[in-house]
């Protein structure tokens, strides 16, 4: 997310400043003496030494097209920060932004008291610091040996279900002899197999890579095929902004039968387009979620496509938006009956984290996965189990980091 539109969504209130403890605004007397407890123990731990570092993410397959971007590749190699202290306590985390400005900054961290930079009942204290967000909660985990999701109010995590996010436009790889449809359904059953029961199809090849009216019936081709072969499983589409209304309209008129999870981004947002496809799903009575949010967000029309009921899910990034503006939104979503999934797209590490966020505050209708290995990172504690995503019980994120820094 640009550093102005996050500004952005703090000045308009999106991202609340309130204290939110489990269901409602008021924190528990429970609650207030865990705060008080949690805070004295991170008051005895100092930050002493920030460092930085990559991990590498490997996805079991090339990553192809979506409607807007070329090939994905076969996994990111994530920039990440590593925050020690003086009693030896670790913690670490994707870096937020660029390392060069998280540099600019950290001199504002070292020395400080960790409970002088977080509190496990809000999150970051200073949103100067966001680069360093997710680590700090990874380290008041590690520092109070709780995992995140019991700093965010539950000894039990809420678990939720998890859906693949990585069924791209790989029928038409490699250019010169394309695979067809039969390479996507292959790929469904590689992730059903991980243990997804979910999957996200990418639509909108009509958009750039064939010319509209192939591109549509290929977008429908797949999406009927995926359903009929997986018909215990939820499908989501994502069209990343490639149609317009009409167009949109026009492909799921080609897919009568298919019951669609959710619909994401069929077009850049706009009141009167959301408008548009309200009335006509409501009119045939297709029973989907209108999800949206992910792509250059505005947070004020957002909350208005959100208090006039055309979106039912918000899907700013995990790390953009950042973990503790993701606390502070949640309660705002729960006002408005939206429901939250945080685009997590790129690397299972954020994924993970949502995990807990998820685990934490609920109201998340399903999770992102991006199946991956590393041999940088222990992501063994993570289960999948019947279709949904389970974090574990051991401190922090529970990411061990196998490579030295």
């Amino acid at each position: 997310m640009k550093r102005r539109t996050f500004l952005q969504a703090l000045n308009l209130g999106i991202a609340s400043t309130a204290l939110y403890h489990g269901v409602g605004n008021a924190m528990s007397l429970t609650a207030i003496l865990n705060s008080n407890f949690h805070e004295k123990e991170l008051s005895y731990h100092r930050i002493q030494e920030i460092k930085y570092s990559t991990v590498q993410m490997k996805y079991p397959r090339l990553v192809g097209k979506n409607a807007r971007l070329d090939l994905h590749g076969y996994g990111p190699n994530v920039e990440i920060c590593v925050i020690k202290t003086d009693k030896g306590a670790m913690g670490w985390a994707s870096l937020r932004g660029s390392r060069k400005d998280a540099k600019q900054i950290e001199k504002e961290l070292i020395g400080k008291k960790v409970s002088e930079l977080f509190a496990s009942n809000m999150g970051i204290l200073n949103d100067r610091h966001i680069a360093f967000d997710i680590a700090l909660h990874d380290l008041a985990g590690v520092i109070l040996q709780k995992p995140v999701y019991e700093l965010l109010g539950r000894e039990k995590p809420y678990t939720t279900d998890y859906y693949s996010g990585m069924i791209y436009f790989d029928d038409l790889e490699p250019s010169e002899k394309p695979a067809g449809i039969d390479r996507i359904l292959e790929e469904c059953r590689y992730d059903y197999g991980i243990g997804y029961r979910q999957f996200k199809l990418k639509i909108g090849r009509g958009h750039k890579w064939m010319p509209f009216k192939e591109g549509l019936q290929r977008d429908i081709e797949v999406t009927n095929a995926v359903a009929k072969a997986f018909p215990n499983c939820g499908i989501l589409v994502d069209g990343n902004n490639g149609f317009t209304v009409d167009q949109f309209i026009q492909y799921l008129k080609g897919i009568p039968l298919v019951n669609l999870f959710w619909i994401e981004e069929p077009f850049h947002e706009t009141v009167a387009d959301y408008q548009k496809l309200r009335n006509y799903i409501n009119a045939t009575g297709i029973n989907t979620l209108l999800a949206d949010g992910e792509a250059d967000p505005n947070p004020a029309l957002l909350k208005e496509l959100f208090e006039k009921k055309l979106l039912d899910v918000h899907l700013t990034d995990i790390e953009g938006l950042g973990f503790t503006n993701w606390r502070r939104l949640m309660p705002q979503l729960k006002k408005m009956g939206a429901q939250a999934s945080p685009h997590a797209w790129g690397s299972l590490l954020k994924s993970y984290y949502t995990a807990h966020l998820a685990g934490g505050l609920g109201n998340t209708v399903t999770i992102e996965g991006v199946a991956s290995t590393s041999d940088d990172v222990d992501l063994s504690g993570y289960k999948i189990q019947n279709g949904k995503l389970i974090p574990p019980s051991t401190a922090g994120f529970g990411m061990p980091l196998l490579k030295k820094i």
